[in-house]
């Protein structure tokens, strides 16, 4: 009876969460029953059922599960922290996409790279400058590692990721791709974005992928959920069998990477509905935590093509491993991303094929 007002609301609020959470679980067989064998996979796999919920549970429910099963970076950053830095990587990703729909119609290329399928637009290191400056602005002092200022290969990407990673100047490190997706922007195809992560303590904490051509921002927080435009929440799709999905992969430049995409593809076809290769991974990545693929995997990616996008999957219900079925890593190059309940599955034929 002395219950003031907020109490009242906070106690109906905390009614609200448990009530979502057991229902949720009741049913959670129907989306993905081969995904229950632990409790993080059993949450994750909660998250179709917040569409039904109005905008403020959505968001508050999401805060009360970051407190708990979601939140698993000991001594990560707080919530003011989290909202600042995706505040920055959103400006940053928009900043870029403006330049990039600018210059909408393609671009001459100015260099090739690893080779003549890898190229470099005067386009990219505007976009990139674009990015780091207002990131560094903010953030004055955290590390930055770009795409356009490491040489090219997959030796000197990983060794300056490893360089920053480990140089002890900050907690921070900022990851980004400029414009991903670049042979498609020579070629005026509208399926190229800026990727931009920012990692503490070598742990991928927030993440923005911005497709300016749609207008598209895709979201995430370490514990706190994938959005689409910052207000809707996003899942993967709910297909239970390699014969239903929709599968991504790329065309890579290197020939190694070229070898093992040829078998993949050769496995793959005759077992699933269709595949894609959409030239972009951060897109593709960004349509598999939004449902609209089922699953991408690639042989030989570097961080800054990978990392937001793999905050993206996880925090909106999928998974992402290596072949060996490893969690996620900065580190890591070969990567498959997925539903989840299509997972084992698709790495099988993989590794069937020599893809490994």
């Amino acid at each position: 009876r002395k219950m003031n007002a907020v109490t009242r609301k906070d106690a109906a609020f905390l009614l609200c969460t448990s009530l979502h959470i057991l229902l949720s679980r009741s049913v959670i067989g129907a989306f993905c029953p081969a995904r229950t064998a632990s409790n993080d996979q059993i949450v994750r796999t909660e998250r179709p059922f917040l569409g039904s919920l109005n905008g403020q549970l959505k968001h508050k429910i999401q805060h009360e599960r970051s407190m708990t099963s979601f939140n698993t970076h000991e001594g990560g950053p707080d919530d003011g922290t989290l909202d600042s830095l995706l505040k920055v990587a959103i400006n940053a990703s928009r900043a870029a996409g403006k330049i990039i729909l600018e210059n909408s119609d393609g671009a001459e290329v100015t260099k090739l790279k690893a080779n003549s399928r890898d190229l470099l637009t005067e386009i990219d290191p505007l976009c990139e400058k674009t990015i780091r400056n207002i990131i560094l602005d903010t953030f004055p002092t955290h590390n930055f590692l770009g795409e356009e200022n490491v040489a090219p290969g997959k030796e000197a990407s990983s060794a300056a990721l490893d360089q920053k990673l480990s140089n002890g100047e900050s907690d921070y490190l900022w990851i980004v791709d400029p414009i991903d997706g670049t042979t498609n922007f020579v070629h005026g195809m509208p399926l190229c974005m800026p990727s931009v992560a920012v990692a503490h303590k070598g742990t991928v904490v927030a993440g923005v992928i911005y497709d300016p051509h749609r207008d598209e921002l895709f979201t995430a927080i370490k514990g706190g959920g994938a959005f689409i435009n910052e207000a809707t929440p996003i899942v993967v799709g709910n297909q239970k069998i390699l014969g239903d999905a929709v599968i991504a992969m790329g065309s890579p430049p290197g020939a190694e990477s070229l070898t093992m995409s040829l078998k993949g593809v050769n496995a793959l076809m005759p077992k699933c509905r269709t595949i894609r290769m959409l030239g972009s991974a951060a897109l593709m990545l960004a349509w598999v935590a939004c449902g609209r693929l089922t699953a991408y995997w690639e042989y030989d990616l570097s961080s800054w093509d990978i990392a937001a996008g793999a905050l993206l999957i996880s925090e909106a219900g999928g998974k992402f491993t290596n072949f060996q079925d490893e969690e996620f890593d900065l580190r890591e190059r070969k990567i498959c991303a997925t539903n989840g309940c299509i997972h084992d599955e698709l790495l099988s034929v993989l590794n069937d094929a020599g893809v490994n």
